[in-house]
């Protein structure tokens, strides 16, 4: 019985934007991760930490839930930016429902429980100096905190989409609220191939910081902790 999390499957099985057209590291990408998902089991939870599915809408991505629902693992979802299919939680939890889809639930502006450790998360967003992302940025915040506050006394591991931190860059305001509630381990996505080279982890301030964007972890949920 463990926890694990993987990010930016992009899985395809409808939506016709395989991943392979982005090199070598993504070959077979579909079966590599179905390979790697069936050594978990029922007493497993893995966090999907966002880019799950190409589909447009739920109905296109239908076939990549089903494809997860295969595996017995209880599994959380964090928004990614290609995550179009996104919705709110009543219509996703609905959706599931109709479809007899049970292993999948969402992972926004809530948490989850873990053991001794609540599970938080959100999507993240890069600032760009215009008034859209700043509206977007500080939605996010809003989010994460709503999120890491559900967690109680709990120690907190954070799963986030975007990075809010990488050579180069960070978000001052996502790493503050990550402060703000000793959050123990940040656990971030989206980034592939040549930006993998300017990942950033390791411990900073209390925080452990982790890449765990699919390629880099060559289609292997990356074990967090036992139960």
């Amino acid at each position: 019985m463990a926890l694990y999390a993987i990010g930016d499957l992009h899985l395809s099985l409808t939506a016709n934007k395989p991943m392979e057209v982005f090199g070598p590291a993504w070959e077979n990408y579909t079966e590599r991760i179905a390979e790697s998902l069936s050594a978990l089991t029922a007493e497993d939870t893995l966090v999907l930490a966002g880019d799950t599915s190409w589909g447009m809408t739920l109905e296109e991505a239908e076939a990549d839930f089903r494809f997860l629902d295969r595996f017995p693992c209880k599994k959380y979802l964090v928004k990614g930016n290609h995550d179009y299919w996104w919705t709110t939680a009543a219509k996703l939890h609905r959706f599931f429902g109709e479809k007899g889809i049970r292993t999948l639930d969402m992972l926004h502006n809530n948490c989850f429980f873990y053991g001794d450790y609540a599970l938080c998360g959100t999507r993240g967003w890069f600032l760009e100096e215009d008034a859209h992302n700043v509206k977007v940025l500080n939605r996010e915040v809003g989010r994460l905190e709503a999120s890491l506050k559900a967690a109680g006394e709990k120690p907190i591991l954070c799963f986030l989409h975007y990075p809010p931190l990488y050579q180069g860059y960070e978000c001052p305001e996502i790493l503050e609220t990550l402060a703000k509630y000793r959050v123990l381990l940040c656990c971030y996505g989206h980034l592939h191939g040549h930006a993998i080279r300017r990942r950033l982890e390791g411990k900073r301030g209390e925080t452990e910081f982790s890449l765990i964007s699919a390629d880099y972890l060559g289609f292997v949920p990356k074990k967090i902790c036992d139960s």
